[in-house]
């Protein structure tokens, strides 16, 4: 037999691309989804029957639950990718966040520590626990979080490093800088603009190769704000490695370079020959209360401790991500996709 893991958040962008890898790696795998009344789980529908993945049920903010779980289980890794994992959307609802992005940790890591000792535990982190420190940021830059997301993030990041020292769990945080991919949830700005263009993109091929007069703009934000973005695939590569280690520690997983809203906006309207400026708008609404200018990863550690590094150019991630939206709205005009 090979090893179980849990993976919470299985039906998020990180989780069905880390079930995949660890399927791939002979894993049984087992994914925790909040009960819904509606289809949550399109992104791992292609899994779900697989003889050795399994949906549970849970709550990670549900304590009494999570105890049931890993003791039932007692698997070998668990994966907290479970989140609220909106920055702007942590400061409409900041008590949420917290709830889940920093309790929710904590349950897990006290279901370890009474229920499942031999379980390694892997604790999503994130590039906005930096805040504005100066780039290029590491595991010993000064975290300075400037959303209630960042903040909840922090409070689970010092947890994992409590209980490794104070309860010996073998707990590891990844520090991940962003990292996208055609499975990105269609509220964040990448995936906003690469929407946008495969839709205009289809309708200047039904306007004799035109943009449409009447077509709406693009609202976004903070064009200028400097994010470092790696493929998702390649990121939950990393989680996985942080796990196999003889010890516990924690890792920035990072490309190293940092581009702009701007310079993503530039690549992904390419393909049309079309100037950007010309079909997006600002509005002040969503800038953020307290901005995060300029987030870039130094991942030496993990490329000298884990042997990883990043396989997908920026390039060639906003490639992958319009022309996997190109094809999907070409089916939906061609009435073959899902109303």
């Amino acid at each position: 037999m090979g090893k179980a893991a849990l993976i919470t958040g299985a039906n998020g962008q990180d989780g069905s691309y880390l079930a995949e890898f660890l399927l791939g790696e002979g894993y049984r795998v087992y994914g925790l989804v909040r009960r819904s009344s509606t289809v949550t789980t399109e992104r791992i529908a292609h899994l779900v029957g697989q003889q050795r993945f399994e949906l549970i049920a849970g709550d990670v903010t549900d304590a009494t639950g999570v105890h049931r779980i890993v003791q039932q289980l007692r698997p070998d890794e668990i994966y907290n990718l479970a989140a609220q994992s909106h920055v702007g959307v942590s400061f409409d609802l900041p008590s949420a966040t917290i709830e889940v992005n920093a309790v929710g940790p904590l349950n897990l890591l006290e279901a370890i520590r009474a229920e499942s000792p031999h379980t390694r535990f892997y604790q999503a982190g994130t590039s906005e626990l930096f805040g504005n420190s100066p780039p290029p940021q590491n595991e010993n830059t000064p975290m300075i979080p400037r959303s209630p997301y960042a903040v909840a993030k922090l409070a689970a990041h010092s947890l994992v490093r409590l209980y490794r020292e104070a309860y010996g769990v073998f707990a590891c945080a990844g520090i991940l800088f962003n990292h996208e991919s055609p499975r990105r949830g269609e509220e964040f700005v990448t995936r906003k603009i690469t929407m946008y263009v495969a839709r205009l993109a289809v309708a200047m091929e039904n306007n004799a190769g035109n943009p449409p007069g009447d077509w709406p703009k693009l609202i976004l934000g903070n064009l200028d704000a400097k994010r470092d973005w790696s493929f998702a695939g390649d990121a939950v590569r990393g989680m996985w490695l942080m796990l196999q280690q003889g010890q516990p520690d924690d890792f920035v997983l990072a490309s190293g370079e940092s581009h702009s809203v701007r310079e993503f906006l530039e690549l992904a309207f390419k393909p049309l020959d079309l100037d950007y400026r010309d079909f997006v708008r600002i509005d002040p609404a969503f800038f953020r209360p307290a901005e995060v200018n300029h987030l870039c990863g130094d991942a030496t550690k993990a490329r000298r401790v884990l042997g990883w590094s990043p396989q997908v150019s920026f390039e060639e991630l906003v490639t992958r991500m319009v022309e996997s939206d190109m094809a999907r709205e070409q089916d939906c005009h061609g009435l073959r996709c899902a109303s």
